[in-house]
């Protein structure tokens, strides 16, 4: 039996306003009252599990048709989708000026949360739109912003981002798609791409792809990737879709999760070239994208944060539901929920929820106050944060959604293996979340070689010292459990400075430091998000503490500083290591 979604406005507020802080250091509107943003979200929580919520077993179980290169979606998916961007979630923090809301990306990201707890496979939709919003907005000629922006903020058209061939994966240096200029100013496109997530439907009127490729002039590497726009109809005078461009879906793979969205092999210039018009400046299509990926990134891992919490509440509800065992203390059977090895699974899981959430929350926050801080200072602190926290986001999230599904199976026991009650589809949409937008150990190189080494470790400083002044606040209020968190979270800060010195050692050689990149980044984003939940405790018992939401709130604080807090430790202990067996082993397995 699958559970119905409820969208957990509660948790969602409680995280933007206590731990989030999102409205420090920026001016927010006099309507932006937390009672405005509630009613906001109840509003959205209500049209998800009303309406996208019933598409996700229906359309894992019925996914799209490719038939003569046209996808036709599952039944009700183009209702519910329309009814999503009518009601104007779609634009919701997509800017005003082209038809968007224009509301801050930190309640775009709290109703991103609810339509992919809702049904991952059509919120992946969203995300590639606000992602092309983002990079026309700020790359593209002025004609092709009115043109194609306010129909790519409300939904009225689909976009897609065309990058991987099959011989340029993660590393697009390598990619062959060619770009030859016409006389009329544009160009023609002729190659194929692969993975492209909703290449091909019946959603929209039209799908505007943005896709790399290369000039005759272009130099070799990724010094020489040029981005364009190619739609699959080609607007008339009037603006609206016209004659079929030259790009086709010659395939749809069969997926382990996300079924219903369909991922596309999409062949250009089969019949003379696709036509595409030039974004940005020529050899400069990496930095176009580069625009977009903090709030693509940020809304992978708010993916793992959704199926986490979608299968938190279905273990929960099957849990109180499912009769089995006795306890030692009597003769009744009881429901699994009162045995102490399931409750701790299931405080696992929620702790994990909790801390991705905030995580995720602080980041957006982040990237909110880097565009609209009261001063040049606090854009400049915001954006050094919203850099750093971007691939700890992506990368600790995921991991943990997948992590949660998992456990959300293992409380169902041999009903959980089985499809019908819906937790092993949690578990399989999750697993796509740390493979693609950047696999989750470029995300971890990024942050180690970009984000750290680069500044000289200023933001993780920043980071750390916060973490310190949380940790002093909670030793402060003397009474237990805050005492023993002060010292837990002081410890993990300690190992995290430890493996950050190490790290960033004068003469540190690269392939030491991309050997252990994936446990620092672990240890960090497990670190900040045990600071966060601690300052989410604070702000809860200075709340009186008594109600039992707040209750629940200190105890999923203190028990992820008790139970996963203390990884950060041994992690620590794993960086200093070098990663030396790491490399005696690889240079095994290369030489055979």
């Amino acid at each position: 039996m699958t559970i119905p979604y409820i969208a957990p406005v509660d948790e969602m507020l409680f995280t933007m306003e206590s731990i989030a802080c999102w409205r420090d250091g920026v001016n927010v509107p006099a309507d932006l009252a937390e009672a405005d943003i509630r009613a906001i979200l109840q509003e959205a929580g209500k049209l998800v599990a009303e309406r996208i919520a019933p598409l996700n077993r229906a359309g894992d179980l019925s996914p799209p048709i490719l038939r003569d290169g046209k996808v036709t979606m599952p039944a009700g998916w183009k209702a519910g989708f329309h009814e999503w961007a009518s009601a104007g979630w779609h634009a919701v923090s997509l800017p005003a000026e082209y038809g968007g809301a224009g509301i801050p990306a930190i309640i775009g990201t709290a109703s991103m949360e609810m339509l992919t707890s809702a049904c991952m496979a059509l919120g992946t939709l969203p995300v590639l739109n606000q992602g092309a919003v983002e990079a026309l907005s700020v790359h593209a000629s002025p004609a092709l912003k009115s043109l194609y922006l306010p129909r790519l903020v409300t939904g009225e058209w689909a976009a897609t981002m065309d990058l991987t061939e099959p011989q340029a994966g993660s590393d697009l240096s390598t990619l062959r798609t060619t770009a030859m200029p016409s006389p009329d100013g544009t160009y023609r496109i002729a190659g194929r791409k692969i993975y492209i997530t909703f290449g091909e439907h019946d959603l929209t009127d039209n799908i505007v792809h943005l896709v790399l490729a290369r000039l005759p002039d272009a130099p070799p590497g990724s010094r020489g990737i040029s981005l364009f726009l190619v739609p699959k109809r080609i607007p008339g005078p009037d603006g609206r879709p016209g004659s079929l461009n030259d790009i086709t879906c010659v395939g749809m793979e069969h997926k382990l999760g996300i079924r219903a969205s369909p991922t596309c092999t999409m062949a250009l210039g089969e019949r003379g070239g696709a036509t595409g018009w030039l974004v940005g400046e020529p050899h400069q299509g990496l930095r176009c994208l580069f625009t977009m990926m903090n709030r693509t990134r940020l809304a992978t891992g708010v993916q793992g944060v959704a199926i986490a919490e979608r299968a938190l509440q279905q273990a929960l509800a099957y849990a109180r539901e499912r009769r089995q065992g006795r306890l030692p203390s009597g003769n009744e059977v009881v429901p699994i929920i009162e045995h102490p090895d399931v409750a701790r699974n299931l405080m696992l899981m929620s702790a994990m929820t909790a801390a991705t959430r905030a995580l995720a929350y602080r980041a957006a926050a982040e990237i909110h106050r880097a565009a609209h801080g009261q001063d040049d200072a606090t854009r400049v602190h915001a954006q050094r944060h919203a850099d750093l926290l971007t691939p700890l986001v992506k990368a600790y999230a995921t991991d943990s959604g997948v992590a949660v599904a998992s456990l959300g199976i293992q409380i169902h026991g041999g009903a959980g293996y089985v499809e019908d009650p819906g937790a092993a589809q949690h578990w399989r949409d999750a697993r796509i979340a740390p493979i693609y937008e950047g696999t989750n150990g470029i995300q971890s190189i990024d942050l180690v070689m970009r984000k750290i080494v680069r500044d000289e470790g200023a933001g993780v400083r920043a980071l750390l010292a916060e973490m310190r002044r949380t940790g002093a606040a909670l030793k402060a209020m003397v009474k237990q459990p805050f005492a023993d968190m002060g010292r837990q979270l002081a410890d993990a800060v300690t190992s995290a400075q430890h493996a950050t010195d190490w790290l960033l050692a004068p003469g540190r050689e690269a392939d030491d430091r991309l050997a252990v990149a994936t446990p620092y980044a672990e240890l960090l984003a497990t670190a900040f998000a045990g600071a966060l939940l601690s300052k989410g405790a604070l702000a809860a018992a200075g709340d009186g503490g008594e109600s039992a939401r707040n209750q629940r709130r200190i105890l999923l604080a203190e028990f992820y500083l008790q139970t996963i807090l203390p990884h950060v430790s041994a992690l620590s202990q794993n960086v200093m290591s070098g990663g030396r067996a790491v490399r005696e082993m690889r240079a095994l397995w290369v030489h055979g």
